[in-house]
């Protein structure tokens, strides 16, 4: 028996869909007896494995990893896991593992990381643990052996056509279907694996080494003529990477989305949305499209080529995106990183002077703000952090401390350059602006509290008096209204 473990991840009574499982588990089918268990479904999952050892052999014990809270959640639960069944080989795959294998090989907890897309190394390693062999011809990999660290050569990207189709029959999906401002049924899929890209902020291309591979239209139907049929999903979130790197592909899957009546949101950079012709933004908006995440990132040009951002991203196409999606009734979902080196205080300054601007334009738009926080890969801001002191913990214990939990939510990046009272601007701002535009996705807000909010805050936006909004903060509490902070609901 073969257990792939998802650690819990999220106190959201929403619990997402363990997609990376699915893809692994899709690999054993018909070859290898398995189970998932999911650590946002179990109150003790690391007891739910004990109990299935107790019953069976268990030959290997596979687990995703983000960085954050399910991190820490993984840490537990593997350290209580080898303990009790030693011989039992743990292996993590996922962002985190990938980044930081050096780390979680630092104690015998973790036995070997998969690196990047893992749906053929995982099948390889089964084979090798089962059969007794040697894990140094699986490319992807990078394990202890005699006391030393060994890694094995990067494995080029799967076609994700050439891949099986999940197993969703192993898991109980009413639980992973929720209602919000998308729909009443709210499916979740991957699409596409990697990006092109080099940002030099981002986690993904050290993933995918700059490749993207993605399902054919044909295939992403028949995925969503599943939802639709089988799971009465109205509505579904597209958590690619990048999901819209091929104007073509999307105006495909557009068109397959169309007769199923479902809405959509999904992610993208914002020069290739704007190089979309008309006729394919009226072909996504007829199909359901309802909100497009994009990383903005910065309110300055300079700002994103320092950023690496490519190809011909600039602030005032943010600003021409904002116009040209509200003209077609698409809320647009933009993020940014703010407190840039060398000098944060100015690079905050300018970039929510420019959300403002965004707000006069199209006041639907949502904005998150995460404060930059390094990773690691050879860039310019990651090497000015080093030079300044900066250092990632080396070991698992280090990276469950509460300090690198919080860096790992983006919230307190630790940077030499990144202060408290950066931090604390970038909060209040949010306070304000939240406030002054209510999020369009919170189904609770009533008119009657949206004018409210916008009374209450009207005199701090417009004076531009962020300091303490202590009033704003005792309206949140007082009824919780919605504030955008992640990624997709």
């Amino acid at each position: 028996m073969i257990v792939l473990f998802n650690p819990w991840s999220t106190p959201s009574p929403k619990k997402p869909l363990p997609m990376s499982l699915l893809a692994i588990g899709s690999m054993l089918e018909g070859e290898f007896e398995y189970r998932i268990v999911d650590g946002n479904l179990e109150a003790d999952p690391a007891g739910v494995i004990l109990a299935i050892a107790d019953k069976q052999p268990v030959t290997a014990i596979a687990v995703t990893v983000m960085p954050g809270p399910q991190l820490r959640s993984a840490v537990s639960g593997c350290r209580q896991l080898k303990r009790l069944l030693p011989e039992v080989p743990i292996i993590w795959g996922g962002y985190f593992p990938s980044q930081h294998a050096d780390a979680c090989l630092s104690e015998h907890t973790v036995d070997v990381c998969v690196i990047g897309q893992g749906e053929q190394t995982i099948l390889e390693l089964m084979r090798a643990i089962r059969d007794r062999e040697s894990w140094s011809s699986i490319a992807g990999l990078t394990y202890r052996q005699n006391g030393t660290i060994q890694r094995t050569p990067p494995r080029a990207l799967t076609p994700l056509d050439d891949l099986p189709d999940w197993p969703y029959q192993r898991l109980p999906m009413e639980r992973y279907f929720h209602k919000h401002y998308l729909g009443d049924r709210v499916a979740t899929h991957h699409s596409s694996f990697g990006c092109p890209f080099a940002c030099n902020f981002c986690a993904v291309v050290g993933m995918s080494n700059r490749k993207w591979v993605a399902q054919s239209p044909d295939r992403v139907g028949q995925v969503l003529e599943k939802f639709s049929l089988l799971y009465r999903a109205d509505a579904v979130q597209f958590h690619d990477m990048d999901f819209f790197i091929s104007e073509s592909r999307t105006q495909a899957i557009a068109d397959r989305l169309t007769p199923l009546g479902m809405t959509w949101w999904a992610l993208g950079r914002v020069d290739e949305l704007m190089r979309y012709k008309d006729a394919t933004w009226a072909a996504m908006r007829r199909s359901g499209l309802k909100m497009v995440f994009c990383g903005a990132e910065s309110g300055s040009t300079e700002m994103l080529k320092r950023m690496n951002k490519g190809g011909t991203a600039s602030a005032d196409l943010t600003i021409e995106l904002a116009r040209r999606m509200k003209s077609h009734g698409i809320v647009p979902e933009f993020s940014f990183v703010v407190g840039n080196p060398p000098d944060p205080e100015a690079d905050l300054s300018q970039t929510l002077s420019f959300i403002r601007r965004i707000k006069e334009i199209n006041d639907a738009t949502e904005i998150i703000l995460y404060v930059y926080s390094p990773v690691p890969m050879d860039g310019t801001f990651y090497e000015a952090a080093q030079h300044q002191g900066f250092k990632f913990p080396d070991t698992l214990e280090g990276w469950v401390s509460d300090r690198w939990q919080t860096f790992a939510l983006r919230r307190d990046p630790s940077t030499p350059w990144s202060h408290g009272e950066v931090r604390q601007k970038v909060r209040d701002f949010e306070s304000v602006l939240n406030a002054y535009y209510p999020t369009v996705t919170d189904m609770r807000m009533t008119p009657a509290r949206r004018r409210l909010l916008r009374a209450a805050s009207a005199w701090r936006y417009h004076a531009k008096a962020y300091t303490r909004p202590l009033e704003l903060n005792l309206l949140q509490r007082a009824f919780r209204y919605q504030r955008p902070e992640t990624t997709g609901f």
